[in-house]
């Protein structure tokens, strides 16, 4: 999970999309244990785990870190019927950025769902319905930015269409309930050196707030480079309105990187 958070700051509201370029996740199953009457059988309990180090938190292209790095990581169960739960994280400061009195260096997203496939037309198609918690644990002499979002997902190939909708505040914005992100990424296998072509256009919706509301776009490539460790690199952009999305320090956060991660999964 996947992901940036949009940014809040005192008193110019930024609030804190997937990072497209999410952690990769390696299965690993657990099998029975063989008997001369029996096969053995691959259990439908999968557990995953990732840690990650990246040159800046962007989520949904906006930067969580003061555009430098972060180290990340979560954990992952996954049910053969195609039910999931995890939680991710990531070391953060544009909270303390925003207000130099709040301490919370850290997000921690929990969330669960549904994920299948079925087939319409004689094609195949996968799809993912599910809830996400985004919770800063810290100290707070403001609004807390908890925010709470159902997404619902759908996806052909290498092409995957989503929509997550806030059904809090976002991120510490005022009366932003309803707020919405639509989110289009294709994850194509190139054939070549183990490389995938990454492509993503987002567009956050901020409700009465527009002036918050902008378009981010990614074009990257992913190295697997065996052993359960990946890279990824990016060129990450947005339209965010500076006068919104720039924190105390002066730094605008929507400002267009180049992005590198190193990801290791268990």
């Amino acid at each position: 999970m996947i992901a940036t958070r949009l940014m809040t700051s005192v008193p110019a509201s930024l609030a804190a999309a997937i990072l497209l370029a999410a952690p990769f996740s390696t299965a690993f199953a657990q099998e029975a244990t063989a008997t001369l009457e029996a096969p053995s059988q691959t259990s439908p309990h999968t557990f995953t785990a990732n840690v990650s180090v990246v040159s800046d938190y962007r989520y949904r292209g906006i930067s969580q870190t003061d555009r430098r790095p972060a180290i990340q990581g979560g954990f992952d169960y996954a049910h053969a019927s195609g039910f999931y739960l995890g939680n991710w994280n990531s070391s953060i400061s544009w909270l303390g950025d925003s207000d130099a009195s709040v301490s919370a260096p850290i997000e921690m997203d929990f969330y669960g769902g549904f994920k299948n496939t079925f087939q319409l037309g004689g094609q195949d198609f996968n799809y993912d319905l599910g809830v996400l918690e985004y919770y800063y644990p810290g100290a707070y002499t403001a609004t807390r930015p908890y925010t709470t979002e159902l997404y619902a997902g759908i996806g052909w190939g290498p092409v995957f269409l989503k929509y997550s909708h806030a059904v809090t505040n976002l991120f510490g914005f005022a009366d932003s309930k309803n707020s919405y992100y639509v989110d289009l990424s294709a994850n194509v296998p190139l054939d070549v050196w183990g490389l995938t072509l990454n492509a993503h256009v987002g567009y956050q919706g901020v409700q009465h707030f527009s002036d918050a509301s902008y378009a981010d776009w990614k074009i990257g490539l992913t190295k697997d480079l065996g052993q359960g460790f990946s890279v990824a690199v990016a060129y990450i952009d947005t339209n965010a309105k500076q006068s919104v999305y720039t924190n105390t320090r002066g730094r605008y956060l929507g400002k267009s990187t180049a992005f590198v991660s190193l990801t290791k999964t268990f």
